[in-house]
């Protein structure tokens, strides 16, 4: 029996479970996909949020600000990207002008440090290309960039190291309260465990459900990108937003910690949370927005269009509670955005609530806290030439837009929570990130997972399931 199970592993489960991991405590994690990170983790802005939007003593409020201020070190020791850029938000009017001095209100009451309103005039001497029609500006020094996938991974790699069990394709269909357990019931089999935590996403009402009581109203957003190549990503210095609407926070343009140029996302409702296909009127509305901001803009530098779904709830608020009608289970729902700056201070809130509802919590006394990864591009010329003759595979180069070597994808295939396909090497070592978007790259991934794993070449996927490239074999021996 485990003490505790998480459904769910983006990043909120992730974040939960490192966190976990520091105690004595048997830990599982619930996926339903093949790998972590596949959902709204894999397809967001990845934006590491100042704290102003929240309203003021609401849970989004206290946990953004929070997990804003632990998430650098927490990337520090992960070694995942992190950016301190600084965001502004637009004004282009008056009536906008009158909300940034809400959100100036906000941040400084929810504690946000730094904000200060500018003129159209100071905004532009900090960021250049934005439009003539910008008339203040909302200055956040705390807003950061961040690789969103790459916290998921290593969080869940890390707490993998300390013990806790991963299980991938495990949708869980069904839950059984017992005494002093649930017994959930899933695609991999069955999990007895003392406590629960449902942190699936776009998928929690479904789960909520299972208890037996629907306690909010579920909808999904689908939101579509623009990813700019690297010859565009100095356009915009700091995370560029507008005034926030109904809708959300609106259409962004923002450096990426990889280089690139991230522009959107808009706000379409949608029903499934697999709808992720990006669609002409909607990326047209995202250019339209986005020229608001910066002047010189040039779409037609763009290398991926993408689109990811977010969850919304009933609730405005994030929903951090136990069930209604399951003592053992643990509601983390509704963590629209700033969810992923929230993320670990999620974890920190989810401990004492856990505590609160019964389980008892002693510290390890060892706790592997941090991981390590090699970015062979990042090294000096003595470092690379160290590695290489300790290891030769780092002097092959396999991705030649990111300069991504042989050493660095196969550690990733022999990582604590290893990639089953070309896109999970994508997110983990970067093979394919490039201009080329894996054009050449991608069938010599697919050979070193093959060779790695001992599979066969027709057995690996692109991403999810269902996404395999090689189907047949020609006469003379070749795959198709």
């Amino acid at each position: 029996m485990y003490d505790i199970t998480i459904i769910g592993c983006g990043v909120i489960g992730a974040s939960i479970a490192y966190s976990l991991s520091a105690y004595d405590l048997k830990v599982c994690i619930l996926e339903q996909e093949n790998d972590v990170a596949m959902g709204t983790t894999k397809a967001n802005s990845a934006i590491v949020h100042a704290g102003y939007d929240p309203e003021p003593g609401t849970l989004i409020a206290r946990l953004n600000v929070r997990g804003a201020q632990l998430m650098e070190e927490l990337c520090k020791k992960l070694s995942v990207k992190y950016n301190r850029v600084g965001s502004l938000v637009l004004a282009f009017s008056e009536k906008d002008r009158a909300h940034l001095e809400k959100l100036y209100d906000n941040g400084v009451k929810n504690g946000v440090p730094g904000l200060k309103i500018i003129s159209g005039d100071e905004a532009r001497e900090m960021d250049p290309q934005l439009t003539k029609t910008v008339v203040a500006a909302l200055y956040a020094p705390s807003a950061a960039i961040i690789d969103p996938w790459g916290l998921c991974i290593a969080e869940a790699e890390t707490a993998v190291r300390n013990g806790a069990e991963l299980h991938c394709n495990a949708k869980v269909t069904g839950l059984e309260q017992k005494e002093d357990s649930v017994v959930l019931h899933t695609a991999a089999g069955d999990f007895e465990t003392r406590y629960v935590i449902n942190c699936a996403g776009g998928w929690a009402g479904e789960i909520c459900a299972l208890t037996g009581k629907e306690e909010w109203e579920s909808a999904l957003a689908r939101g579509e990108y623009y990813l700019m190549d690297k010859s565009s990503g100095s356009l915009a210095k700091h995370v560029i937003f507008q005034c926030p609407t109904e809708k959300g926070k609106g259409v962004l343009v923002s450096p990426t910690v990889h280089g690139n140029l991230i522009v959107g996302p808009n706000a379409t409702p949608v029903e499934d949370p697999y709808s992720r296909e990006t669609t002409l009127s909607g990326l047209d509305e995202v250019a339209e927005a986005a020229r608001l901001s910066i002047d010189g803009i040039d779409l037609r530098q763009c290398i991926r269009n993408f689109a990811g779904v977010r969850a919304i709830i009933s609730e405005s608020d994030f929903v951090i509670r136990p069930a209604e009608c399951c003592p053992r289970m643990l509601h983390v729902a509704g963590i629209k955005s700033p969810g992923l700056s929230a993320a670990p201070a999620i974890a920190e809130y989810v401990i004492e609530q856990l505590q609160t509802m019964g389980l008892a919590f002693q510290k390890k006394e060892s706790w592997i806290d941090t991981r390590e990864q090699i970015r062979f591009k990042e090294l000096s010329q003595a470092e690379k030439e160290a590695l290489i003759k300790e290891n030769p595979r780092y002097g092959r180069v396999i991705c030649r837009c990111e300069t991504i070597t042989e050493g660095e994808i196969v550690a990733a295939i022999h990582s604590p929570v290893p990639p089953c396909s070309i896109d999970g090497v994508k997110r983990r070592a970067g093979a394919g990130m490039g201009r080329c978007q894996g054009g050449f790259c991608g069938p010599r991934v697919l050979d070193l997972i093959a060779r790695e794993l001992g599979k066969s070449p027709f057995d690996v996927l692109q991403d999810g399931e269902g996404t395999k490239l090689l189907i047949s074999e020609t006469k003379g021996g070749t795959a198709e």
